[in-house]
């Protein structure tokens, strides 16, 4: 990619987040505000009747989404920082400014996600339900922190900057594109039931909950300077060695896990590695 191509994705990233208000905030709280309204009607405020309206939805849903066992196992991965974040570090080369406002938040909603889940005392699917009635893939998950879905937040967050930083200016072609990452994103996190890890309400309020982390995020970076340093390029050295540091906890994840989307992510870590070290290189001579 050239440097003229560098600069252009760069102002892209800049003027879309700059285009960002908090009244942009309206909907997903609306929504957020929506689902509670309904968990009150039906009162599902406690642990019984919030398991009880969605119990045969889980079941359902499960059933038909873990059909597809390995593809569930290797979506739901793109949960955890650790594997769907590389697939973005290309970034701190070619759009610095969305790296800065993925840290923020990033540290947002890690925040929240402890605290929501140290609120609300919700079992697990595994923990409540009789297992022989539904499908686990992987690890069977316990305890209580169900609501909400960290992966599922973390999810939506990266899915709301992928959204507004690469936002067409086309009309037609702003819907086609909100429409294509949000079906991507729900593809990623109903994969948490499928592999049987938590109710479709944990799913649906982290979702939630992480497109307001990622515009939130994206607020607070437009009004502070914390990540300028990103696409300072004598910092690079630093980069590199914290991304060879992640690139070996992927391959502690691969002997682990041994799944097609970890060897991506890894790949990932190891263009980004390439181009670093050849603009490090570069700028050497």
């Amino acid at each position: 990619m050239s440097r003229l191509n560098n600069h252009k994705l760069e102002t892209l990233v800049i003027n879309n987040f700059d285009n960002i208000r908090l009244r942009s905030l309206f909907i997903p709280f609306l929504l957020l505000s929506v689902i509670v309204l309904i968990l009150i009607q039906q009162g599902a405020f406690s642990v019984e009747g919030y398991v009880e309206i969605q119990k045969d939805l889980f079941f359902y849903l499960n059933s038909k989404l873990s059909e597809l066992s390995s593809l569930q196992f290797n979506l739901t991965q793109l949960g955890n920082p650790l594997i769907i974040l590389p697939f973005l570090t290309a970034f701190i080369i070619y759009a610095p400014k969305l790296w800065g406002a993925l840290l923020t938040t990033t540290i947002i909603s890690a925040v929240i996600s402890f605290l929501l889940k140290e609120i609300f005392d919700v079992p697990r699917p595994a923990e409540i339900l009789d297992n022989e009635f539904f499908v686990i893939i992987g690890r069977v998950h316990t305890g209580f922190s169900s609501l909400p879905s960290g992966h599922s937040i973390t999810t939506f967050t990266v899915i709301a900057l992928l959204l507004f930083a690469f936002m067409p200016k086309e009309f037609k072609s702003k819907i086609l594109w909100t429409f294509f990452i949000l079906v991507v994103g729900l593809f990623i996190v109903f994969s948490r039931v499928g592999v049987g890890a938590h109710f479709p309400v944990d799913v649906v309020i982290g979702s939630t909950i992480g497109y307001i982390c990622g515009l939130t995020g994206i607020v607070v970076s437009n009004k502070v300077s914390w990540w300028n340093w990103i696409k300072n390029k004598k910092y690079y050295t630093g980069i590199i060695f914290f991304l060879i540091i992640w690139a070996l906890a992927l391959i502690k994840e691969i002997y682990d896990k041994n799944l097609l989307v970890v060897y991506i992510s890894l790949f990932s870590i190891f263009t980004t590695l390439y181009l670093m070290i050849k603009i490090h290189v570069q700028k050497q001579h």
